[in-house]
């Protein structure tokens, strides 16, 4: 893979990558950081890829790397969700009982639910992305349509 290669990549993979790391940080701020430091990186080992097929694949694999970074780093600090003016305000972004039903998730479990709804990816791309194994992923899946089906009942 060129540089030129990954470059076009990495337009064509815009809203995929920022859907994974919203789904991980909550911040956009903290999204674009995540998103900026996975392009540099990727820009700095592309001849470590083996084979461009899984260009996208390793491309996302960054991203959560990146914002798994960041929320170890933030882990220092005392979290957002901490004071009441910033929930207030959180509340009237949350624009539909799904998404709220979706934040509400575990975050290994919002990720899976993000890559395989959102961004199409098959349950052994996500199994191969997330270090883990496809009856895994199947089951976080079942898991998500549960307890998303019976937030929303409620």
């Amino acid at each position: 893979m060129t540089k030129e290669q990954l470059g076009n990549l990495i337009i064509a993979s815009e809203d995929t990558m920022y859907h994974v790391a919203k789904t991980l940080l909550r911040s956009d701020a903290d999204c674009a950081d995540a998103i900026q430091e996975a392009i540099v990186k990727a820009f700095a080992s592309f001849e470590t890829l083996r084979k461009d097929a899984y260009a996208k694949t390793w491309l996302v694999r960054i991203v959560i790397n990146e914002c798994y970074a960041i929320m170890r780093r933030e882990k220092k600090f005392v979290p957002i969700e901490d004071c009441s003016m910033v929930e207030e305000a959180a509340e009237r972004t949350d624009y539909t009982d799904l998404y709220r039903a979706l934040s509400h998730l575990a975050e290994e479990i919002r990720l899976t639910v993000t890559l395989y709804y959102m961004e199409g990816y098959s349950v052994r791309e996500i199994a191969a992305l997330m270090d883990t194994t496809e009856s895994a992923v199947k089951n976080r899946l079942a898991r998500a349509r549960d307890k998303m089906r019976k937030e929303l009942a409620g």
